[in-house]
């Protein structure tokens, strides 16, 4: 072996011995993850998908919860589409499809994070969000259930929340043990009677049924954010400086309050006049 070989070797060692202390460092100072399996009321047969779960790729580990999250995805719509098909046998696609849909959305999943304190084991290198999740806690107060698109939701607590999911499935390759691991974790689920319409669409259906035109101005580059006019009156404005679809979702709650008042208001004095003339 030449001396150049030798050098070169021991130099990849010097690095690889560099990289290794470098993780036990980051590792040591990295939140203990014993308390999770008592939020889950699970004990993990393979400590190491626990540790995967909670594991970000911005931590430069080598692995992260990203597999996992994919696992726990399919998991969790294959487990609410099980329950719902039984808990409404006279729903039709559509509307299961949408209950569904509200029940592991991003801010749903989100929420059961936060609610029961899973961020704090989150293993990460995401500067922003301590702070992304804070105001996200705040601003729910706002929303017992769901905002319906009208708070910036922090996606890696989703991630972990279907992270986690998939890591238990693995662990046990039984959806019965998820499931029962995991209902009372997403409580409160949104019910038939409970899902609210995205206000957008709820804004549409509303000046449709009173040939209302409904119009959107786009003024997120200028303000972050728009204006809804109603048959050309300013009835709505919503801004949001960090992403323009909760701009566009607020100015469309905002125009619907209104303009639900504003109808109101023109029945009452109609049937007032109605009731003077009789």
């Amino acid at each position: 072996m030449t001396a150049i070989t030798i050098k070169a070797l021991k130099e990849q060692q010097h690095i690889i011995q560099q990289q290794s202390e470098s993780a036990g460092e980051s590792t040591q100072s990295l939140p203990s993850l014993d308390e999770v399996e008592q939020i889950l009321g699970y004990e993990f047969n393979n400590k190491r998908l626990l540790e995967e779960a909670f594991t970000h790729a911005s931590l430069g580990l080598g692995f992260s919860n990203e597999r996992l999250e994919y696992v726990g995805d399919s998991v969790l719509n294959l487990l609410f589409t099980k329950q719902q098909f039984f808990e409404y046998p006279d729903l039709p696609p559509g509307p299961l499809t949408r209950l569904r849909a509200a029940n592991v959305d991003t801010e749903k999943l989100a929420r059961a994070a936060v609610k029961h304190g899973l961020h704090r084991y989150l293993r990460h290198k995401k500067p922003l969000l301590k702070e992304q999740i804070r105001q996200f806690s705040e601003e729910i107060q706002r929303y017992p259930l769901h905002s319906n698109g009208l708070v910036d939701v922090p996606k890696a607590l989703a991630d972990l929340v279907e992270s986690t999911i998939g890591a238990v499935f693995i662990d046990t390759n039984s959806l019965h043990v998820v499931w029962k691991v995991f209902k009372d974790l997403l409580e409160p689920i949104i019910r038939r009677e409970t899902l609210k319409i995205h206000p957008v669409t709820q804004l549409y259906e509303v000046c449709q049924k009173r040939n209302l035109k409904v119009k959107f101005v786009d003024l997120w580059k200028e303000s972050t954010g728009f204006d809804v006019f109603v048959d050309d009156q300013l009835v709505g404005r919503g801004k949001c400086s960090l992403k323009k679809e909760i701009a566009h979702n607020r100015a469309a709650k905002d125009a619907l309050d209104n303009i639900l008042r504003i109808l109101d208001e023109k029945d009452t004095n109609i049937n007032i006049v109605e009731e003077r003339n009789v």
